[in-house]
């Protein structure tokens, strides 16, 4: 399906009932809403789910490439709006994360629970910030191979990679798909995000924390600091899944996701 929101076109999936209690996920970067397929899957009948591609990622129109993750709550704020839903749970891994996070501290009512998988609060630090200038500048002279490339033993295990697992081969194919301007410009977008974590401790709504437990990006060290400033949050560690916990690892992340839901609802 396809909105217009903040004057570029957003595509999204829905699925379930129209009166069950609205999930909304949010992919990681450079990934698209095709991530969430088993977690769309596996979930009842009576939640109402909707994935979508973040601006400039998967189907959603690229436009100028000038993002910021303000500029993606927005999207997000519109997208609920479009679909007239006052209050979502928002599931985000890692980036998308950074997106629930922010819409919850700018918009707390429109949010009625979290679940925040492989992520963090915490704003970047100067040397990942350095890193993402130089990753901007490998793209801008030598285009995304050698990025996609780097960046992919990062995202799952040591075994899965060696495996060339199905789930490997999916993110490939999405980093690969993604336009360099969209790369660039979330690249930029990562770099100059706020911290939230003075934020947390106003967050009230339920919290479900996931993170594989040999992530190396978000380590589950970045969990447990939420989880202690959280006022109502629990953490699962996925066993056997690193940064992408939910392509690795379906059905630990699945059994933890719905008992949540069901508890939420």
């Amino acid at each position: 399906m396809e909105a217009i929101l903040n004057g570029h076109r957003c595509h999204y999936t829905e699925r379930g009932s129209g009166n069950g209690l609205p999930v909304v996920f949010i992919h990681g970067f450079p990934f698209s809403r095709a991530t969430w397929e088993a977690q769309l899957e596996a979930l009842p009948e009576n939640i109402r789910a909707i994935a979508y591609d973040v601006r400039g990622h998967g189907k959603s129109a690229v436009g100028d490439g000038h993002y910021t993750i303000e500029l993606f709550v927005d999207d997000l704020l519109a997208l609920l709006d479009h679909l007239k839903i006052d209050a979502a749970v928002l599931c985000g891994l890692s980036m998308g994360g950074y997106i629930a996070l922010r819409a919850t501290e700018r918009e707390p009512g429109r949010v009625r629970a979290l679940v925040l998988c492989d992520t963090q609060s915490a704003a970047d630090s100067d040397a990942a910030k350095l890193g993402r200038a130089g990753a901007i500048r490998q793209i801008q002279t030598s285009g995304t191979a050698a990025f996609v490339d780097g960046l992919l033993p990062k995202l799952f295990t040591a075994e899965s990679i060696r495996s060339e697992t199905g789930a490997v081969e999916l993110i490939r194919r999405m980093m690969r798909a993604t336009d360099a301007l969209a790369i660039t410009g979330t690249l930029l977008a990562l770099a100059c995000r706020i911290d939230t974590t003075a934020a947390l401790a106003d967050m009230h709504q339920p919290a479900l924390l996931m993170f594989g437990e040999e992530d190396p990006i978000t380590p589950p060290d970045a969990g447990r600091q939420m989880l202690a400033a959280l006022p109502h949050a629990t953490l699962e560690l996925i066993p056997r899944a690193a940064h992408v916990s939910n392509l690795e690892n379906p059905a630990d992340f699945n059994r933890h996701l719905l008992s949540f839901l069901a508890q939420t609802a």
